[in-house]
């Protein structure tokens, strides 16, 4: 792997502090990216922030508020452009996070513009941190989870008919671990076949990992992997060439470093950890993405202040 850009998306912005970031590539080959931004995460004043970088430009344009409850925090958007090249921004709503209510926005103009929110049904989140999945069915599946006080499990949520019909599938988890795992990352390697890794607790210690043969309708229990986990957030991003990239803090505790490693077997084994930042401080929540020129396209959350962005040639 090679580093041929690295960037802030912003030098200055009119919060304190930042997480959560989400990217996509559009239509046009231009770059959008959202996060989350206020005085701090779950104070009333957060609101949804996104971005542009047009393409061929060389720097990204000033951040734009896409999103706001007044007097309620907003949290965890995530980014996603259908078949249509509508592109969607999924994101929650409430004072603390197991009260989450799941909304969502559609942009025709590639998030110049949004149409009016749309509260999701009560028990539907939409995807929780990671991007959704293109299947070879035709649907679109959200990696999604709950955290409820004392238990958390992950879960997928399959949309069909354009939006029109939404289906729940799980609980996924850890036997045995009911406070376990959340914020699952998810692709298909063949049609019908889903992987799935996510973030576990410190008490598991490790990245987990789940198979499902029926488009996500069924799930193999979730089990430990080799990776370690402190308890932070993950994405992954199956190549063009069927190779996958995963960007995680490799490490039982803490938030740096922040790395890429590689699997050419779906996830049975992964390359040793390629750094993207090693000093102290916390580097975390990434967002993984390949786009058409088949570079990967990373963004996180740095010191809570600012949001990473880094491009790497795959090789």
């Amino acid at each position: 792997m090679r580093e041929v850009e690295r960037e802030f998306i912003f030098a200055k912005a009119p919060f304190a502090q930042c997480h959560a970031s989400t990217l996509v590539e559009l239509a046009d080959r231009s770059l959008l990216a959202a996060w989350f931004g206020g005085s701090r995460e779950g104070s009333p004043d957060v609101a949804i922030w996104t971005a542009r970088r047009p393409a061929g430009a060389t720097a990204w344009e000033a951040p734009r508020v896409a999103a706001d409850v007044p007097g309620v925090p907003c949290w965890n958007p995530v980014l996603y452009r259908d078949a249509a090249d509508v592109v969607w921004l999924f994101y929650k709503v409430a004072p603390t996070i197991p009260a989450w209510t799941g909304y969502y926005r559609r942009s025709t103009d590639g998030g110049v513009t949004w149409e009016a929110p749309v509260p999701l049904p009560a028990g539907l989140l939409g995807p929780i941190k990671n991007k959704p999945v293109a299947l070879s069915n035709g649907e679109i599946l959200c990696p999604t989870s709950v955290e409820s006080y004392g238990a958390w499990a992950a879960w997928v949520e399959v949309i069909g008919d354009g939006g029109a019909r939404w289906q729940r599938f799980g609980p996924i988890g850890v036997p045995g671990e009911p406070y376990g795992i959340i914020q699952p990352t998810v692709w298909e390697s063949t049609p019908g076949r889903l992987h799935l890794l996510a973030r576990a607790t410190q008490r598991i210690g490790a990245i987990c990992a789940a198979i499902s043969e029926d488009y996500g309708r069924t799930w193999s229990p979730a089990a430990p992997t080799p990776l370690p986990n402190p308890n932070s957030g993950i994405d992954a991003a199956r190549l063009n060439d069927g190779r996958v990239l995963l960007c995680y803090n490799p490490t039982r505790e803490g938030r740096t470093p922040l790395s890429l490693s590689l699997s050419t077997d779906n996830g049975a084994t992964w390359s040793p950890p390629w750094h993207l930042e090693t000093e102290p401080g916390e580097y975390s929540y990434p967002a993984v993405i390949q786009t058409a020129d088949g570079r990967a396209h990373i963004t996180y959350t740095h010191n809570r202040t600012r949001i990473a962005h880094v491009v790497v040639e795959i090789g």
